[in-house]
């Protein structure tokens, strides 16, 4: 699968995006072929998942077409399906997030059990630098992590917060110096695959059971609420002004 790396080792599934060019920016493809990895893995004898992206970033979100053509409901559809399927499945969830997280790239992070950053990486919802709104479950997973207030900057604003700070708000689990990174998350990820499986199936269900028991109702509200601002006038001279790299001019049609 071009734009995914696939890896299985020793319990360990690895889900790299590989398209290091386009700052491993994910088409619906791409977005479908890790759902279909992470809702096999507990028949393949996987003990822990690790998502990260190759290069110098984790995921620069959502995907323009060759020919400038934006995404579309199924790039959103194929992200709730990811979110889901990474919350749910009964196996602990690392991200390694080795560089920028925007956009559905962050929202993926985010759904992890575990998001530990490099020093250098960031986060960023940027969803309304082109008129649209956060999706992937990162309504329900930020305000989750940092509150409503920090939640509706980062929604609003789409500044980027580094890593440090990512680490000092409870975005994320850890934030690791880049030079120790790699070996700070094989450390990690060694540790949960030979931990008590049981023990963390149960643990990882009871918490998100009760801190993201309305990510379902989140979904289908991004869904609902995303689906027109994708036809509407705002959103075509956002992304215009994107490839154009120039500031919007939002009308509010």
């Amino acid at each position: 699968m071009i734009g995914l790396r696939v890896e299985r080792e020793a319990g360990v599934l690895r889900l790299t995006f590989d398209r290091p060019e386009r700052l491993n920016a994910v088409t619906a493809e791409i977005i479908h072929a890790a759902a279909d990895a992470v809702e096999a893995a507990v028949e393949d004898g996987t003990r822990v998942i690790v998502l990260t992206g190759e290069g110098r970033a984790f995921s620069s979100g959502a995907d323009v077409g060759p020919d400038g053509s934006p995404p579309g409901m199924d790039t959103l559809e194929a992200a709730n399906r990811l979110v889901a399927g990474l919350t749910a499945v009964p196996v602990p969830v690392v991200a390694a997030v080795n560089g920028i997280a925007a956009g559905v790239g962050c929202s993926f992070a985010l759904a992890a059990d575990i998001a530990v950053a490099a020093e250098s990486a960031g986060f960023m919802l940027a969803f309304t630098r082109i008129g649209l709104m956060p999706d992937g479950g990162a309504s329900l997973l930020v305000p989750a992590a940092v509150g409503r207030a920090r939640a509706l900057r980062m929604a609003m604003l789409a500044e980027k917060v580094s890593a440090a700070t990512a680490a000092e708000w409870g975005l994320i689990a850890d934030v690791v110096p880049d030079a120790d990174f790699v070996t700070y998350v094989d450390g990690l990820v060694g540790q949960l695959a030979s931990g008590p499986p049981l023990a963390y199936a149960a643990t990882k269900a009871v918490i998100n059971a009760v801190t993201l028991d309305l990510l379902p109702e989140a979904l289908q509200a991004e869904h609902s609420g995303q689906e027109p601002l994708l036809a509407s006038a705002d959103f075509a001279e956002g992304m215009t002004a994107f490839q154009e790299k120039r500031a919007a001019r939002f009308t509010g049609a």
